[in-house]
């Protein structure tokens, strides 16, 4: 296993999760409503999808892909109602407490962790454009897994970059908690639920 294939498999996977979109601004608004737990285990779910697809394009899986490719319409249906009902409840949520004395740790758990994860696995994984994009940027800049090996590499290396972008962005965004109050929050959840619907409705 290559280490100049696992530093090219990462620098994709942190480019792809670093670009904005709804997925961005729900992690965001998780850390600041949740806390920084919440918001890191949110963003391990989008790094998960994207290694999954990561490892469909490094090993060459083409009839995955033209599957995927071929239902994508049926997929952002999906993803796209799932956004809506996302941008819902994110329009509506009601901050109890000021977010600088939000739960944090083991009560921060207890509300959920695997919904967290498994809810953005599944917004990622049914975005079609995801694979799409892995795919192009893989062939574009020559990047393949010639053998199991080396597509591993790519797979893990690709995982290992979305999950640092996810990291370093929740642990920034999580330092602002202490100044937002809970009017703050009210607006922040109301501007998130309106962009992410919109983002539902083009999807």
């Amino acid at each position: 296993m290559s280490a100049v294939t696992v530093v090219e498999g990462f620098i994709l996977g942190f480019s792809i999760a670093a670009a904005v979109g709804p997925i961005s601004l729900l992690v965001i608004r998780r850390t600041l409503a949740e806390g920084r737990i919440i918001g890191m285990v949110s963003g391990l779910g989008v790094a998960t999808a994207d290694g999954l697809y990561g490892a469909v394009a490094a090993f060459g899986l083409t009839a995955i892909t033209d599957v995927l490719v071929a239902w994508r319409q049926a997929l952002a249906l999906v993803g796209g109602a799932f956004l809506l009902w996302v941008a819902w409840r994110t329009f509506r949520s009601l901050p109890a407490t000021d977010p600088a004395t939000a739960p944090t740790g083991d009560e921060a758990r207890s509300r959920g962790l695997s919904g967290a994860y498994l809810s953005t696995l599944a917004l990622t994984l049914t975005n079609p454009m995801t694979i799409v994009s892995f795919a192009a940027l893989f062939v574009g800049l020559g990047v393949t897994g010639d053998d199991a090996a080396s597509a591993a590499a790519l797979t893990l290396g690709v995982f290992a970059g979305s999950a640092m972008w996810w990291v370093v962005l929740t642990s920034l965004v999580a330092r602002l908690r202490s100044r937002i109050t809970a009017r703050g929050l009210r607006w922040v959840n109301i501007v998130s639920g309106l962009v992410i619907g919109a983002f539902a409705v083009v999807a």
